[in-house]
């Protein structure tokens, strides 16, 4: 019988940016936490697992397998010889690899909140590697996929904590691998930590979250991470109303080793480009940088595996970005179509950016006249928010809604209706 590469092992190492040795080495470590001694998983028996040569492993590396990844070893390809053989179950989580969760508190602020590691057993030492490295990742796409359900705000403190530990855990390691990618997930984590006050509209600390950002993505040679600090650095300025500093920090991520090696992250940061010089009155650059963003998009493999930062990019976040850049520079048309192409390509559970979308298309009706649609556009937004507080970016655009109503309309009928009816769920939000 022909045997079968094993895809779905050989996606999650990619997925994880795992060796093989590196593998066979948390495994051992792994059967060691519940043996007492480490196992003898060599880089031989990973390549028999990825060729599918050995389609079943022993049962401790099974046990190992799962540990190490946190999923059944049947979701990583593998299957059990015979028909009457069944997967053996899943060890229940021990202290020592318990992964840290993230949820949303209710409570009026759906802060996030933290349940933090155990304590390590003092049995056996703590030993720093890469599986550390994947939960810690793995808080991290906690908090992007929090984000996009919600809004980024109240995630800071969670995102804090996630830095402090990967900068613990960073000390105690004896590889420099796993040293720089501690660092370059401290470095996520701070970046979010930053995020989280730009969409809450407390810009205020949002600067200091970064610099410290930027400076733990150097110590890890870390050029993505680079990138991301700069793109939110970008959105700091242009929310600052600095458009110069807009421009310079957009143009600083085009320079990023990521930037300039994939076309998806070029695309990103001509596009971010475009939005500074929008606001900064120069329509020229700002749809020449637009026409660069989609040249480099068409380009890039959407199917690779990309870093959690930047998921949320693809075409229908460079739709919402057109969308921006039309409407500024005055082709509020232009803007509403966009809006409307970016709305069908978002995924479902991009809810907060749906929202934003909507209210975006608000204003390029509303800039266009038509002010009885724009006011209808507007209040969708308040449906797609339900039940979760408006992020402070969110409210700060529905109040350029309102101020672009009241000089558009100032003596109608359905502008004073729309405050009236949107103010109580306003400022209750």
């Amino acid at each position: 019988m022909a045997e079968t590469r094993n895809e779905s092992l050989a996606a999650w190492l990619d997925q994880h940016q795992m060796s093989v040795g590196e593998l066979a080495d948390e495994v051992n470590k792994a059967i060691g936490g519940f043996t007492g001694r480490d196992g003898t998983t060599s880089e031989r028996t990973v390549f028999r697992w990825l060729s599918g040569e050995n389609r079943w492993p022993q049962e401790r590396q099974r046990r190992g397998l799962e540990i190490v990844t946190g999923l059944p070893v049947m979701a990583l390809g593998f299957v059990p010889r015979g028909k009457a053989k069944q997967l053996v179950p899943a060890p229940s989580e021990d202290p020592d690899v318990r992964r840290r969760k993230f949820f949303g508190a209710a409570a009026g602020t759906a802060a996030a909140a933290v349940i933090p590691l155990a304590s390590p057993s003092s049995a056996r030492p703590s030993r720093v590697g890469t599986s550390d490295v994947i939960r810690l990742r793995d808080d991290v796409e906690r908090l992007v996929a929090l984000d996009a359900e919600r809004g980024g705000h109240g995630l800071e403190q969670a995102a804090v904590d996630g830095a402090a530990e990967a900068l613990r855990l960073q000390k105690q390691s004896t590889t420099q691998r796993v040293r720089q990618r501690l660092f370059a997930l401290a470095s996520d984590f701070t970046a979010t930590a930053a995020w989280s006050l730009i969409d809450a509209g407390q810009l205020d600390g949002a600067g200091r979250h970064l610099d410290r950002a930027l400076t733990l993505a150097g110590l890890a040679q870390d050029s993505e991470m680079a990138m991301q600090v700069w793109n939110l650095r970008a959105m700091l300025a242009r929310q600052r109303r600095e458009y110069p500093e807009a421009v310079a920090a957009s143009q600083a991520a085009q320079a990023t080793a990521a930037a300039r090696r994939s076309s998806l992250h070029a695309s990103l940061a001509h596009a971010r480009t475009a939005v500074g010089f929008a606001h900064q009155g120069d329509a020229r650059a700002a749809l020449g940088c637009l026409g660069r963003a989609e040249d480099a998009l068409a380009k890039a493999d959407l199917a690779q595996p990309r870093s959690t930062w930047i998921t949320f990019y693809g075409p229908a976040e460079l739709y919402s970005l057109t969308a921006i850049v039309r409407d500024v520079v005055g082709h509020p048309a232009e803007a509403e179509s966009a809006s409307h192409r970016a709305l069908a390509a978002l995924p479902e559970s991009y809810r907060r950016n749906r929202a934003h979308t909507t209210a975006r298309l608000a204003l390029a009706q509303l800039h266009q006249g038509d002010v009885e649609q724009a006011c209808e556009t507007s209040g969708e937004v308040f449906t797609i928010m339900k039940g979760t507080p408006l992020p402070g970016r969110m409210r700060q655009l529905l109040g350029d809604f309102q101020r672009d109503l009241i000089a558009q309309a100032p003596s109608a009928h359905i502008a004073h209706e729309w405050m009236d009816r949107y103010r109580t769920e306003w400022s209750s939000s």
